[in-house]
């Protein structure tokens, strides 16, 4: 289940409907996704989009989305931290951003236009994301280094990062909350 950080604030949201309404609140989608059926953890890309089937018609039909693909990154993943370093500064698309994690976490830093606070959306297996079109973003992953995730497009060649270049994006740490930051002893204090 997917958390929202935010620092500025020294704020966190936790639970479906608070992290939903609150990420609706800036603009951003967010839903849980149960597979049509089990998947194996070793499935290959094409079984998983199989899987997921009939939700990523039903996107496609929603926003438009014309393509659908699987990424799959894990540490020893060739040339991942140039992969990573794409995606780790601020920037925008002409398209939106649809991912549904199936396996690993990651963070979506989300720095609204309007002059909000900058949010940090940390999500994990089963969480569908759907950052806009124009939102001012950026995505680490957590710190084990893995995700796999489908993404959906609306132009099937993909979508284009457009940097900002404002240095928003180092202000804040790509640190995912959850219990790998929490020592094993305090876990179950």
């Amino acid at each position: 289940m997917a958390t929202v950080r935010i620092p500025d604030e020294d704020r966190t949201i936790t639970g479906y409907e608070n992290v939903k309404a609150y990420l609706a609140s800036i603009g951003i989608g967010y839903e849980v996704w149960k597979p049509s059926h089990e998947l194996d953890r070793d499935a290959t890309n094409e079984e998983v989009l199989e899987a997921f089937g009939a939700e990523i018609e039903a996107l496609k039909a929603q926003g438009g989305y014309q393509a659908a693909d699987v990424v799959n990154l894990h540490a020893e993943t060739p040339n991942l931290d140039a992969m990573l370093a794409k995606f780790s500064k601020e920037h925008w698309h002409d398209e939106d951003e649809i991912r549904f994690i199936i396996e690993g976490r990651g963070i979506f830093h989300i720095h609204p236009k309007d002059g909000g606070p900058v949010v940090g959306l940390t999500v994990e297996a089963g969480d569908l994301a759907r950052v806009p079109a124009g939102t001012w973003h950026w995505f680490d992953l957590c710190e084990d280094r893995r995700i796999r995730a489908i993404r959906l497009f609306q132009d099937p060649a993909g979508w284009t990062p457009y940097y900002t270049d404002s240095g928003v994006d180092s202000g804040y740490l790509p640190v995912c909350m959850g219990l790998a930051f929490i020592p094993p002893q305090l876990q179950n204090l």
